[in-house]
């Protein structure tokens, strides 16, 4: 008989597994004829697998392509295509010279010719040209802000469409008078249009009066350059581009409730708009698992709690992990001399934060584990240092790139 945690690594392998965007690609573009030429670009950390089933759909109709990923997520050769890699979550000077040739190859386009723009998560790190005078050390001092601070991905979004040429609406333009046809995989919680990747080709509904809300609320320091990009309002009106949203959360949700309930657990999904801090949806977890025990409710154990969404850290120390590993740790600790329980969390890209893990996955001998190797809990979250401690448990969860991007799986299994 599989182990608790057995399961639960099925249950991973098999949610992620159906939302690749391979098929979806496939089904938006199945069908499709496109006039004059045909310009396809892909960015974010599924752009590789887009930009292959686009490839493998339209074939010769091709003219040009382009793929601008994450370091590590492209997977070979794609005819017709110009594959580049860059840096994530920060830019770097690769992001700046891909988005320039990403620029070039829209640019003298005719009315006739289309744009077919593949957007995937990590778009708005990768996709990324500074506006009016600002330089990429710019960007870089002012997205470690937001990410340290723990603002939501919205508000991180809301600043970057009013620092950058090529986000809210502006990429758009950039390819007029060619149409452009987007399709996008959502990790935006509530798949808001004008928040995928920043909506590089969608009418901005984000004002510059919330941006600069969103600078006091936080107290981020600004540039006077920065100041003034940010008083220049994005378009309210895009008419050249038409979007599809294909795969989401609420579909990884209830990939993972099916195969939860084919491996005899009584599936029940709670959330798919978890956006609190991720210590504390990890404590909420591990709280339902002890009562679950405890008096069989919501659900008499076998069972299964699952939830997504994309949580937050608020970076108070100088360790290395990542909001997944975070959660999970966190529940490590109230979950602790409990059997036939586990506590997952799981980035559906299969990286979480700076590091080479998808997310972690505890029971409740992690704690025990940990003490006895003199490690505190408390202490590594304070230093945010969950990585080292969920390798010393091994208690990573390792996928490697998935090839596909829809926000975070988190799910609590008793047996």
């Amino acid at each position: 008989m599989a182990t608790v945690k057995e399961d639960a690594q099925k249950i991973i392998q098999s949610s992620i597994k159906r939302v690749l965007p391979d098929s979806a690609v496939k089904r938006a573009l199945a069908g499709q004829t496109f006039q004059g030429e045909v310009i396809v670009i892909a960015i974010g950390k599924a752009a590789w697998n887009m930009a292959n089933a686009a490839a493998e759909i339209l074939g010769d109709r091709i003219k040009k392509g382009i793929v601008l990923t994450k370091y590590g997520h492209s997977q070979g050769d794609i005819k017709d295509f110009t594959i580049l890699e860059a840096s994530h979550p920060l830019p770097d000077d690769n992001t700046i010279v891909g988005t320039e040739k990403i620029i070039e190859a829209v640019s003298n386009l005719s009315s006739k010719d289309t744009v077919i723009f593949l957007v995937s998560g990590g778009g708005s790190a990768l996709l990324e040209k500074p506006a009016g005078n600002l330089k990429l050390d710019d960007f870089l001092r002012i997205t470690d802000q937001l990410l340290k601070c723990g603002a939501d991905i919205v508000e991180i979004n809301t600043i970057r469409k009013h620092l950058s040429a090529v986000k809210g609406g502006k990429f758009a333009a950039l390819c007029a008078p060619a149409a452009v046809y987007t399709i996008a995989l959502s990790d935006i919680l509530g798949d808001r249009p004008d928040s995928i990747a920043s909506g590089p080709t969608c009418a901005d509904f984000s004002t510059c009066a919330e941006a600069f809300s969103i600078v006091e609320k936080y107290g981020l320091k600004l540039t006077n350059e920065m100041k003034k990009e940010l008083t220049n309002e994005t378009p309210k009106e895009v008419q050249n581009n038409t979007m599809l949203i294909t795969g989401s959360v609420k579909e990884l949700c209830l990939a993972a409730a099916e195969e939860a309930e084919n491996l005899g657990y009584a599936p029940l999904v709670l959330s798919t708009l978890v956006d609190c801090e991720a210590k504390e949806a990890g404590r909420l977890l591990a709280s339902i698992g002890k009562t679950i025990q405890k008096d069989g409710v919501p659900l008499k154990a076998p069972c299964a709690i699952l939830c997504g969404g994309e949580t937050i850290v608020r970076i108070t120390g100088k360790g290395k992990g990542g909001r997944n590993q975070e959660l999970a740790l966190s529940a490590a600790e109230l979950i602790a001399g409990l059997e036939n329980i586990v506590v997952c969390a799981v980035g559906s890209d299969g990286t979480d934060g700076p590091t080479d893990a998808a997310g972690g996955l505890v029971d409740g001998c992690t704690k025990e584990i940990l003490d006895k190797k003199g490690i505190s809990i408390d202490e590594i979250l304070a230093e945010n240092d969950s990585n080292r401690a969920l390798a010393l448990a091994d208690a990573l969860v390792i996928t490697g790139p998935t090839g596909t991007n829809v926000n975070d799986l988190y799910f609590l299994l008793c047996k």
